[in-house]
């Protein structure tokens, strides 16, 4: 697996680069004779002329090129490059299991997954992901490892395994902050999503770029805590919460969900608990305390799972008739001063009625 290639590896192109390594070599070019003895253990203690006397070939400027792009041996090369190029096109999704819950036929016919190269866009209704990802071809199974440079994801990774045969491809993921699995399977609680996809066209799809990796700006360091030090009580706030609610509106940094995939939200406040599900997906599980002297009274979220195990997130609350609504900032964000969620603000606003 290499992060070293360039984009869209293209492997009659790295021949080429091979060859002409090679050329430069019996030409007594200097540099290609550094770069023999860089990349090439029979070479790394030779002068630069015994680099070129010693009658290399093109076996060893090919076995140079893949050193030089992090891979043991050309045959390894090749192989990452044709799986790449074989997962090339767009891809509809069959089937979709999150937590060992599948998901509805219905929820999956508008969404689709665009390669080119290691570049990919995944459109659905609800939003649309961009990014780059790495094949390990080496591995039993498969291994992928996805960063999302665009969508509601930008900035995070997630890990994964997959199968390639003919025009389907299956992708066992670890959500973002789960563990990479190890079959292909999920199950309650597991933190994976089993993907099916059927190819729908093998054209190279046009306009796939990866997207632009977000800028990491520095920011406060997110407040930690334990569970046991998170102070909190049930307050009236917190007990006419108690249950289980559906969502009303749920908007990320300004987008909006779409209104078909709310029917698969539930907001479930046990005890000083709060869990968040979409899909059969663990978005948010913390403990939750509330400060009804303020106003709009504050609350705050100390995640208890997933990448943000431990920070603590500040937001408000308010009733709204007999519905809940939250605003609440990303960890290490200053809390909001209004209900405002603007696009790249980071918030997550939400509406929530009562189930039944």
């Amino acid at each position: 697996m290499s992060s070293k290639l360039p984009a869209r590896p293209n492997l009659e192109h790295l021949r080429t680069q091979a060859k002409a390594l090679l050329n430069k070599l019996r030409e007594g070019d200097a540099t290609a004779a550094r770069t023999f003895a860089d990349h090439l253990p029979e070479a790394a203690k030779l002068s630069a002329a015994q680099v070129r006397s010693r009658g290399f070939r093109l076996a060893d400027a090919q076995a140079v090129i893949a050193r030089k792009t992090g891979f043991a041996a050309w045959p390894g090369l090749a192989r990452h490059v044709d799986r790449l190029r074989r997962m090339e096109g767009t891809w509809a999704f069959q089937s979709l299991e999150i937590d060992g819950q599948q998901m509805p036929g219905s929820m999956l016919s508008s969404s689709f997954l665009l390669l080119d190269g290691d570049r990919f866009r995944m459109e659905s209704p609800e939003a649309t992901y961009e990014g780059i990802f790495n094949i390990d071809v080496e591995a039993d199974p498969f291994r992928i490892d996805i960063d999302f440079h665009e969508g509601p994801e930008a900035g995070n990774r997630c890990e994964g395994i997959f199968l390639l045969d003919g025009d389907q491809l299956t992708f066992c993921l670890g959500l973002v902050g789960s563990t990479r699995p190890e079959r292909f399977a999920t199950s309650p609680g597991s933190g994976h999503a089993l993907e099916v996809l059927l190819r729908a066209d093998s054209s190279r799809p046009p306009g796939v770029d990866g997207g632009t990796k977000p800028v990491e700006l520095p920011k406060r360091p997110p407040e930690v805590a334990d569970a046991d030090s998170f102070l909190t009580s049930l307050t009236s706030t917190m007990e006419k919460l108690q249950g289980e609610w559906l969502p009303v509106e749920l908007i990320t940094s300004g987008k909006p969900l779409q209104e078909s995939y709310l029917p698969y939200g539930l907001r479930t406040q046990s005890g000083v608990e709060t869990k968040v599900v979409f899909g059969g997906q663990t978005m948010v599980h913390a403990k939750v305390r509330f400060e009804e002297g303020a106003s709009p009274v504050e609350v705050d979220y100390l995640n208890l799972a997933g990448k943000d195990k431990g920070a603590i997130s500040l937001g408000l609350f308010r009733w709204d008739g007999e519905h809940a609504v939250f605003c609440i900032a990303s960890p290490g964000a200053p809390r909001p001063t209004d209900f405002s969620c603007e696009k790249g603000s980071g918030r997550i606003l939400s509406r929530w009625k009562r189930k039944g």
